[in-house]
């Protein structure tokens, strides 16, 4: 069985949907960030989310990227990352072979 792949980034980027994962105190939550830079005229302004639970965040920024078409990275300082989403990595990872 084949596992997703989400690539892990320091900071949202202009290109892409950004998953922020976060906690706050005991509260952890998370929220998606989509510049419209991303979407090829499909949004006409950056679209930030409201905060929401961990996998509540993880499912809706799946469903808006794949309805605006966007890539999605994650942004996840905390370690906030479930395993049972899929494999978290870094893009440059793949380089230090």
């Amino acid at each position: 069985m084949s596992t997703n792949k989400f690539e892990q980034v320091d900071e949202p980027p202009p290109d892409a949907l950004a998953l922020v994962l976060a906690h706050d105190g005991d509260k952890q939550f998370g929220q998606f960030l989509c510049p419209a830079s991303a979407t090829g005229g499909r949004l006409p302004k950056d679209f930030r989310s409201a905060e929401m639970p961990l996998k509540e965040a993880f499912r809706a920024a799946i469903k808006f990227a794949n309805d605006v078409k966007v890539a999605m990275v994650v942004v996840d300082p905390d370690g906030l990352w479930q395993a049972e989403w899929g494999t978290l990595h870094r893009d440059d990872e793949s380089d230090e072979a």
